[in-house]
């Protein structure tokens, strides 16, 4: 079957949440949320998944215009039930920074020196807090040297596995970072001292694509696999329950291929 890109990149990023059982299941964005509602609706039924407002649903709730759909609501999840969950660690958000270093470590606060940056953006918002006391997983749709920079991010505004930063007694044990999804590949943290590490190329890229568009030295080169299509089933689930309207085909620029050597 064919796929678009977005669709690979939704069931590549469904796989950060395989094996954790009943803990919130937080996509930040499009894909991420599209991705969480494919885990918990196969593999991962136990996942806590909000309807973007105050309420636990049984189901992921589509996108877009309902119709007649009424979201199966099992629970209360107010503002303040979401913080009890964080602060147990109960908790896997996929975010989508600005910035990522080779050791993880997120922007999302500002672009170039702190004092005069070259762009403002959000601020750190709840990124020290969660990156440090639950899971986390990332989805960047522009693999680029601008996103993936050398050295250290312009802000550390989500904590990483940097050994530089881990002196004077200081711990990553709590630091649980999961994996990356991009338009290019799936980025694990498999590589020395945690470092970024290549897990599988979408079809149709090399590891030196991905590589030159890296600002840092990636591993993975000799065990990097080709990311699984998406399955028919995954494909039914995303296109005819989870987004009906195709919204999903606003991610990327002309909504390419899955499979880049169809492109070609």
């Amino acid at each position: 079957m064919t796929y678009t890109l977005a669709e690979l990149c939704i069931t590549a990023a469904a796989e950060a949440w395989r094996g954790n059982g009943e803990v919130l299941a937080s996509g930040i964005g499009l894909i991420p949320r599209l991705a969480a509602s494919l885990a918990k609706a196969t593999f991962e039924p136990a996942l806590m998944m909000t309807d973007g407002e105050a309420y636990l649903v049984e189901e992921p709730v589509p996108l877009g215009k309902r119709g007649a759909y009424i979201p199966k609501v099992e629970g209360w999840m107010t503002y303040a039930r979401v913080f009890d969950v964080v602060y147990r660690g109960h908790r896997h958000a996929m975010t989508g920074p600005v910035q990522v270093d080779r050791f993880g470590q997120q922007n999302i606060s500002v672009v170039g020196d702190y004092a005069k940056p070259k762009a403002a953006l959000l601020g750190v918002r709840g990124i020290p807090g969660n990156t440090i006391n639950h899971i986390n997983s990332m989805f960047v749709p522009n693999h680029s040297t601008r996103v993936f920079v050398p050295g250290e991010v312009d802000m550390v505004s989500g904590v990483g596995y940097n050994p530089a930063r881990l002196a004077g007694g200081r711990s990553d044990r709590f630091v649980d970072l999961r994996l990356i999804v991009t338009d290019l590949a799936v980025l694990d943290f498999g590589g020395k001292d945690h470092a970024i590490r290549v897990r599988s190329l979408h079809p149709g890229i090399s590891f030196d694509q991905v590589q030159a568009a890296t600002g840092f030295p990636l591993e993975g080169r000799e065990t990097a696999t080709v990311t699984p299509a998406p399955t028919a089933e995954q494909l039914h689930l995303i296109r005819d329950v989870l987004d009906p309207h195709n919204t999903r085909a606003t991610v990327f620029k002309e909504n390419p291929p899955g499979d880049r050597r169809e492109a070609a």
